[in-house]
């Protein structure tokens, strides 16, 4: 009846090209070790088991408990199978925090890769496995409380439940930050820290905590000395439940799977990390990790859409061809898989230089490469979800197609850790605060000089735009934008397919670019960028 058949039981790792060939460009010696990690989540991923479970955890929404059947209050959130069958298998695929305590030199390389192939199957678990990750860098600020907290993260055990810490198998964090006044503006916070011996005691309420059955968070509260960053275990090493009541759960667009809370701390205990009044440069570390997250998600959430969609074109035929062998149609998936690969091939860059922490280079360019590409391809990534969807007809708006849930997905990405404003702005700080940012950009894309005409040009205007000095704040975006275009470019250039470099480099670069997908210019190699990118099936 002319329907395409279902896209599953497919190896989303060794049939994703992009992914192969950062892989290949990025892990050196390693790359062979790297491949053979990633093989068994790339079988599962793509499975009908982990896709029903994906579809299970999404129509079974958390429920909150506040009390028992005493009226006793107990504040846990209840979770379909199919969430903890799809934690058990993250976490012990090593994508919670496994690389901070690994001794593989491409171990943060290597987890990039393999939550970017896992995220595919359900982006809503991912948070928790996110946050578990980026919790480790802001706790090593104290040697006591790393040795504390970061065993039990670093485990590939998943133990759920609220339990004393330290007989728990494995632990998950969490992060508390925002508030309703503020939002974003983290230094108008109001909930109060007050010291109590070695301890302190915090009251406030939390607007957006995600994960609240996670084991511990990093939360802000205001000192004396100004806001501070602390250690909020759920259950305290005595046994005893700490004093974190959940309001609600919040009512989502999207990433519904996902627990996402209103919590209220009252006399609740709490450890200080790093400096009074130094919590936003204490917490900094753990936002610069889950931004990276925010780019392999939606480059995740990406490939998932195209590989969908260049399926469903090449076995639905209309107006007496296959979709796929159309030319507006092929301008489309070709245009989306150019958007895809440049995301999957940036974000395992920038992946890359985790594991060169002695590198200045590498550093600089991960400081300013996380704002511009968190920026620039969570930003496109509504956009080509919304493409993809389109590719089905009537039968992308149809919710058993699973578009509908990418759709709704897509935007968060760019909400988190920072909406769109405040990455581009974060973009003029550094390049204005850090210089060596600049000169790491620079150097980066220096390493392509003279293989394209068109980025040298778009180079040069990127400098004229960085030179004139008036209304930077009004030009942040589209400062943003060309620097991270450049830098997909680059990596492209470098280590992608000739075809799929030269129509980014065609579209992206070109002064009259439409910005609408399927709209590549004549003269490219469009038929091998869609056969690179479409799935071949089980």
């Amino acid at each position: 009846m002319n329907q395409a058949v279902p896209l599953e039981d497919h190896d989303v790792v060794s049939g994703d090209a992009a992914l192969t060939d950062a892989v290949a460009a990025f892990a050196g010696d390693h790359a062979h070790a790297v491949r053979a990690s990633l093989a068994p989540i790339g079988v599962l991923a793509g499975s009908s088991e982990a896709i029903e479970h994906g579809r299970l955890a999404n129509a079974h929404e958390p429920v909150l408990r506040t009390v028992d059947r005493f009226g006793r209050r107990i504040d846990e959130v209840e979770f379909h199978p199919s969430w903890h069958w799809l934690m058990e298998r993250g976490i012990g695929f090593g994508l919670g925090a496994a690389p901070w305590t690994s001794d593989d030199p491409s171990a943060h390389l290597r987890r990039a890769a393999g939550f970017y192939a896992w995220g595919q199957t359900e982006p809503g678990h991912m948070c928790p496995i996110t946050m578990t990750y980026a919790a480790v860098p802001a706790l090593r600020m104290d040697d006591s409380l790393a040795a504390q907290w970061v065993p039990g993260l670093a485990s590939t055990t998943y133990d759920f439940g609220l339990r004393q810490p330290s007989s728990k198998a494995g632990l998950l964090a969490g992060m508390g930050m925002t508030e309703k006044q503020g939002g974003s503006d983290l230094r108008t916070n109001v909930t109060t820290a007050v010291a109590s011996g070695d301890e302190y005691r915090l009251t406030g309420h939390k607007w957006f905590t995600s994960a609240p059955m996670n084991d511990v968070f990093l939360v802000l509260g205001q000192t004396e000395a100004g806001v501070t960053c602390f250690v909020v275990p759920r259950v305290l090493e005595d046994g005893s439940r700490n004093r974190v009541s959940i309001v609600r759960l919040k009512d989502k667009l999207g990433n519904r799977s996902n627990a996402s809370s209103e919590l209220e701390l009252d006399d609740t205990v709490a450890y200080r990390l790093g400096e009074e009044g130094r919590g936003i440069r204490t917490i900094i570390e753990m936002v610069s990790a889950t931004r990276m997250d925010c780019i392999l998600g939606s480059a995740a959430l990406m490939r998932r859409a195209v590989a969908e969609a260049s399926w469903h074109t090449a076995h639905r035929s209309a107006f007496g061809a296959t979709l796929a062998d159309q030319p507006a149609m092929v301008n489309v998936i070709a245009d989306l898989a150019v958007e895809s690969e440049a995301a999957t091939l940036v974000g395992l860059r920038l992946a890359a230089a985790l594991d060169r922490p002695d590198d200045p280079h590498e550093q600089a360019l991960r400081r300013i490469g996380l704002a511009l590409e968190k920026f620039w391809v969570c930003k496109r990534t509504p956009f080509l979800a919304a493409e993809a969807l389109e590719c089905f007809g009537g039968n992308g708006y149809v919710e058993e197609s699973g578009m509908p849930l990418l759709f709704r997905e897509s935007p968060l990405n760019s909400i988190w850790e920072g909406s769109g404003n405040v990455n581009a702005l974060d973009v003029l700080r550094a390049l204005q605060r850090e210089p060596e940012t600049l000169e790491a950009w620079l150097t980066e894309v220096g390493t392509v000089r003279g293989l394209d005409a068109r980025l040298d040009a778009a180079v040069t205007a990127v400098l004229d735009d960085l030179a004139d000095l008036t209304d930077l704040e009004l030009r942040a975006r589209r400062i943003a934008s060309r620097m991270a275009v450049l830098l997909q470019a680059t990596v492209l250039l470098k280590h992608g397919h000739p075809a799929v470099a030269d129509a980014f480099c065609a579209s992206r670069l070109a002064g009259d670019w439409a910005g609408v997908f399927g709209t590549l210019p004549r003269g490219l190699d469009l038929a091998a960028i869609v056969k690179r990118t479409t799935p071949t099936g089980a």
